[in-house]
């Protein structure tokens, strides 16, 4: 089926300026729901995707990984939830004369949002060498063509397997084993450029890098802090938790550089009081922090708890769980004993009251929980903030009580359970060993390249293709100039995708684009209807079946796609039955049960209602899989990102129209932007010490010690209530400022939140 996709490029001419909300959700929410699936999927199809969506014999939303209560409601589904599936499943195609109608250079001058609202690839297509057009072909062609490729390359490391988080446990396993089969650990992914910081410190301190709570731990905590996330936009259906949480007699404290509406109010389209009601106020606290000053307050707070301490011996710390589950306390004593107040009040932006009464509800809570998301992790001292994070937890036992523990909040769908699947560059050699073990061959077991690393092979010379199992590289990448630069000197990218985007114009020598299967869909092979398994944010893993007709005949799903290009560029090299692994996704579902750890019996136990729970050693049994097996309370040296005059500090963000470079719509209501995305936001009172006023058109310029000049041009200021000295802009567009050499300390995370720019006025 298709229909007509919109025929012209938007622009910011007509953008407009409004007020902020004040609260998120609501019957206005339910309409930017509703209307778009009923009128770009039709009424029936629209219905039968989100009445399916996150249900337990449906599909799992391919939006965020927030965990699924186990009480599900009929429509179990968010705005930006429906927004995604609106935008998978429609039924809007691209036809084969497309190909002849745009070149590349055409692609290249697109935006994100026309690329995307093209419709779904439906057909294999093919760029040659030398030429300026993609053009169909064959699927056997299509393998062949890459096949020869990766067996013409002198190394196996001159491939890498790059991995979106929409993949499911199923394709990341076979993904991953089809790499390593080939000879390569370069397999980077989504995660090197969002959660890293966070797998680093929490397995470095707590033994691993996930979640230590559950969904039902919300609603039995007494205190939540929320650091550096916006549930709002990013994860709406967390605001439901939150409610329950504040049903049960929790508080709730946001940290956050930006006021966001949804970290105010919550109005509940499914409760009465949230839609004619004043809906939930959701913080009792809001510390509105500058930009990197979330490691003072941590030590700030966990400072003033050892005070506290001192003050009352015997009363405040857990002294028994420290005794017999951690190790480092008299260090972190001695160590926070030197930390100078001013120096903390400057670092955030904070008033020595506002610390104060934030150590107060720590204190007077027996549960706490404290939650994350990208505004810790891409920070240059994001491993150290989440350092931080555990020990303020570990300090009163807030690890493996009802109620209590660390939350890192992920934001691609299965990013988690791609990484459980052994999508990761650093894999440790007791998966490589089960892997051998299983399939009889000896995988590599030097380290691969991650996503920043696998730029600058690319650049250097280094590496020859590059292929993406979903998402949108070369926009998620830092440093956007370099990374398709570097894209551009490859011999040859192929991208498996559902739309176009950015990565599809930005090519290899040679390019191919293999559609695949959306989530949404009905996925029959050789052994009758199959589903697929994700994990989500709390370590739950369970299946998802899709529920709509394909939107064409020809289109493989992600596991096919892996399996016949595995098939014909390593034919009977390795003993494994790649045909078996698309015919019937329980074979590969029984390898994953003898490999991955925590996944014994997978086929049975995956079909239990509501599927089953990985293990966890702090959540589980206060157990710590580091080298002296207790949890790790760190010392770590204060520093603060201190910004030369007439400049600024940047973070990247999201819209409320978006998911990471997806562009559903054009508008960003609860900050109050319609019909453009090139803004600005800025404190007033910096606007008017700057020399400039709301609505001025500016340059943006990034400045780095490699002194290169990276810039956005033509960006209208947006006079807003940030952190004096602070500023905000959308990613995936800001992107072009952040260098690629500037990174967290340990991960290698892009640093998209502390970026130094200088504002001069557009040229007109």
């Amino acid at each position: 089926m298709s229909s007509e996709p919109p025929i012209n490029d938007v622009t910011d001419d007509d953008i407009e300026v409004t007020h902020s909300k004040a609260w998120a959700a609501g019957v206005p929410g339910v309409l930017h729901s509703m209307q778009p699936a009923i009128t770009q999927m039709g009424a029936v199809r629209g219905m039968r995707a989100l009445l399916s969506m996150n249900q337990k014999d449906g599909f799992d939303c391919m939006s965020c990984a927030w965990p699924d209560p186990g009480h599900r409601k009929a429509f179990e589904f968010c705005e930006n939830g429906a927004k995604a599936v609106t935008w998978e499943a429609t039924p809007i195609t691209i036809p084969t004369s497309f190909w002849a109608e745009h070149s590349l250079d055409d692609l290249r001058e697109k935006s994100e949002y026309w690329l995307g609202m093209q419709g779904r690839l439906v057909e294999p297509v093919y760029k040659p060498a030398g030429s300026d057009h993609y053009r169909p072909i064959s699927w056997p062609e299509a393998f062949r063509v890459i096949a020869a490729k990766l067996k013409g390359l002198d190394s196996p490391d001159q491939a890498a397997f790059y991995t979106s988080g929409r993949a499911s446990n199923e394709a990341a396993f076979a993904y991953q084993l089809f790499a390593r089969a080939y000879g390569t650990n370069n397999l980077p992914d989504c995660s090197n450029m969002c959660h890293e910081s966070t797998g680093w410190a929490m397995g470095q301190t707590v033994g691993v890098g996930k979640s230590t709570v559950s969904y039902d731990d919300f609603a039995k905590s007494d205190l939540i802090i929320i650091m550096g996330q916006n549930p709002g936009t990013n994860h709406p259906r967390m605001l439901t938790a939150l409610e329950e949480a504040k049903d049960a007699g929790a508080q709730i404290v946001a940290i956050n550089p930006l006021p966001e509406a949804g970290l105010r109010r919550y109005k509940n389209p499914q409760r009465v009081r949230g839609v004619i009601g004043h809906g939930t106020d959701i913080a009792d606290q809001f510390l509105q922090i500058r930009l990197g000053g979330d490691m003072a307050l941590l030590q700030a707070v966990s400072k003033r708890v050892l005070d506290a301490e001192d003050a009352a011996p015997g009363t405040v710390l857990d002294q028994a769980f420290l005794d017999e589950h951690c190790d480092g306390l008299t260090e972190l004593r001695q160590h926070l004993a030197q930390l100078d107040e001013g120096t903390v009040l400057a670092a955030t932006g904070l008033r020595a009251a506002q610390i104060d009464e934030l150590a107060q509800r720590y204190l007077g809570a027996d549960r706490v929980i404290i939650t994350w998301a990208m505004g810790l992790t891409q920070q240059k001292k994001g491993v150290e903030t989440i350092k931080e994070v555990i020990n303020l937890l570990l300090l009163r036992g807030n690890i493996g009580k009802p109620g209590a523990g660390a939350s890192p909040i992920r934001g691609h769908s299965n990013v988690q359970g791609d990484r459980t699947m052994g999508i990761w560059e650093q894999m440790p050699p007791v998966f490589l060993d089960a892997l051998q073990a299983e399939f009889g061959f000896d995988p590599p077991r030097e380290h691969g390249v991650d996503s920043v690393d696998g730029v600058r092979a690319m650049r250097d010379g280094k590496m020859k293709v590059w292929i993406g199992l979903g998402g949108n590289f070369v926009a998620a990448m830092s440093d956007t100039g370099i990374a398709e630069a570097a894209m551009q000197r490859t011999e040859m990218s192929v991208q498996i995708s559902t739309k176009l985007n950015r990565s599809h114009a930005i090519t290899g020598e040679e390019a191919l684009i293999l559609p695949t299967l959306g989530r949404t869909e009905i996925d029959e092979q050789a052994s009758g209807v199959q589903f697929v398994s994700v994990e989500d944010t709390v370590s739950a893993v369970h299946a998802s079946w899709g529920k709509l007709t394909p939107v064409a005949p020809n289109l493989l799903s992600e596991v096919a796609i892996i399996s016949r290009l595995a098939s014909a560029t390593l034919a009977d090299s390795v003993a494994v039955d790649w045909a078996g692994f698309e015919a019937d996704y329980d074979r590969i579902r029984d390898h994953i049960a003898h490999v991955v750890a925590g996944c014994e019996n997978y086929n049975e136990r995956i079909r239990h209602e509501g599927g089953f729970i990985l293990p966890n050693g702090p959540r589980d049994s206060r157990t710590f899989n580091t080298p002296i097996g207790k949890a790790m309370l760190t010392t770590n040296t204060l520093e603060y990102l201190e910004v030369p005059a007439g400049r600024l500090v940047l973070q990247t963000l999201r819209s409320h129209d978006q998911f990471n470079t997806t562009i559903y719509g054009l508008d960003d209501r609860y900050r109050g932007i319609k019909k453009g995305r090139h803004v600005v936001f800025i404190n007033k009172k910096d606007l008017i010490n700057l020399g400039f006023t709301d609505g001025d058109l500016v340059d943006v310029h990034s400045e780095f010690s490699d002194n290169v000049d990276r810039v956005l041009r033509g960006y209208r200021l947006v006079a807003y209530p940030t952190p004096r000295g602070c500023a905000a802009a959308y990613y995936p567009e800001a992107n072009v400022l952040v260098p690629l050499d500037s990174v967290a300390d340990g991960s290698n995370t892009p640093v998209s939140k502390a970026v130094i720019i200088r504002l001069e006025r557009a040229a007109t």
